[in-house]
């Protein structure tokens, strides 16, 4: 039973030891023949060759995948078997949308910083390569009666009447199963909401792959992506980008008045990502670098289903976490904003600037004000990488401790949208 009196009410600090990752590559292309199970357990062996925990056991693997088979059975467990890690090492399946792999380390953070256990990775991996097919229910049944059926005379009489309109697959959607809208459709009624022009989207789009493409030939990736498959940078990743390019492409969610295409929104992409988490001490004692400190976090949702904007809700996500900490949405260095569509981040800037917004629905008396754009994605984001769903947060909260270290200190925002209308933030700190 669990003793009031033997446990301390400090908190520990919780280290964010580094992230690796995979390059991320656009679905049906490089890594169309591999499965989840195959990016997780090669993402979370590089993470373990970087570090060193051959052998060791991890209190807690936590990862997922939004795009998952029913054979992927605790994906988290099955892919941490498949590498050096001790087989000891608990693993636990988790899905939160886009938001999986930040709300994995949020999860495990809380649990290393109450002293319940020292590490733990945080991880997320998914493909749209090898998303699953699924059959109408009746001829689903049929083919479960035949495989249990014992001779020919059997299996004959449960293919009885069948029908080849039976036979059609049921297509992946990316889509919201509460309004039959896609993401991008969603994102089409936000931006037109905020008055998001097609020049701004684009705009940023050309940044967010300007910057990714410089870190890359900065090295600021070199320990952090790892080569896999022949790939060595994300494959959506243009360099060559311009706004004339850009403004050539075509909407592509609402043809004729939509200003969301395929350049300014993320491509479906699979990939794989995972951070090592740990105490101070748990860092000491296995000789681990301490990149940077994972201070606080929030979750949070918003009612999309009656017209609030389905990826709206980082917005509040992030004043929550704010008004808990103390802290205003200009006390920090560096700013890590998910770019599921150049729209959305957008929509969620103008917000943050909106004195009615603020006060309407966030409870606050005044505006939370603008932010110093100089300082956001400022190593590119996920319309340059791509967004595999669940890795996208343990890429971005990699890269953020790798930023702060590479700066020396600072502080850290970190804002993830994801499907279902749900948001999560998160602090990071150098000191």
């Amino acid at each position: 039973m669990y003793n009031s009196e033997n446990h301390s009410n400090t908190l520990r600090k919780v280290v964010i030891a580094g992230g690796v990752r995979i390059p991320f590559c656009r679905s049906n292309s490089v890594y169309a023949e591999l499965s989840n199970l195959d990016m997780l357990a090669d993402t979370l062996q590089m993470l373990s060759t970087r570090f060193s925990l051959a052998g060791k056991k991890i209190d807690e693997v936590v990862a997922g995948a939004v795009t998952s088979h029913s054979k992927d059975w605790n994906l988290a467990r099955e892919a941490l078997l498949s590498t050096e890690l001790s087989p000891a090492t608990p693993g636990i399946t988790l899905q939160m949308a886009c938001g999986t792999s930040l709300q994995a380390a949020l999860m495990s953070a809380a649990k290393i910083a109450t002293g319940q256990i020292d590490c733990a990775i945080a991880a997320g991996t998914d493909t749209t390569s090898d998303a699953p097919i699924v059959f109408k229910r009746r001829f689903a049944h049929r083919l479960l009666k035949v495989s249990q059926a014992r001779n020919m005379k059997a299996r004959l009489a449960a293919l009885k009447g069948f029908r080849l309109s039976e036979l059609a697959p049921q297509a992946p959607a990316n889509g919201e199963p509460r309004t039959g809208l896609a993401m991008g459709e969603h994102c089409e009624l936000m931006a037109h909401e905020w008055g998001v022009t097609r020049q701004e989207q684009d705009q940023l789009a050309l940044e967010s792959h300007l910057k990714a493409a410089a870190a890359y030939d900065a090295g600021f990736f070199d320990d952090m992506v790892q080569m896999y498959e022949g790939v060595a940078r994300d494959n959506n990743l243009r360099a060559d980008s311009t706004l004339e390019k850009l403004a050539a492409l075509k909407p592509a969610f609402d043809k004729k008045h939509g200003t969301l295409t395929a350049g300014n929104s993320t491509p479906l992409t699979d990939g794989a990502a995972a951070v090592l988490l740990c105490s101070e001490e748990w860092a000491k004692a296995n000789d681990l670098p301490i990149q940077a400190y994972l201070t606080a976090g929030r979750s949070s949702a918003i009612d999309f289903v009656h017209g609030e904007g389905l990826l709206m809700a980082p917005t509040v996500a992030v004043s929550e976490l704010l008004m808990h900490t103390g802290l205003t949405l200009q006390d920090f260095d560096s700013y890590e904003i998910h770019e599921a569509f150049a729209a959305q981040a957008l929509c969620t800037l103008k917000a943050w600037e909106d004195p009615d917004f603020c006060r309407h629905k966030l409870g606050r008396d005044h505006a939370m004000g603008a932010i110093d754009r100089n300082r956001m994605n400022i190593k590119g984001g996920s319309l340059a990488f791509g967004h595999p769903f669940a890795a996208t947060g343990a890429r971005v909260l990699g890269n953020m401790a790798a930023i702060l270290e590479e700066r020396g200190n600072g502080r850290g925002l970190i804002s993830v949208c994801t499907a279902g209308g749900m948001g999560v933030a998160a602090i990071v700190e150098r000191p």
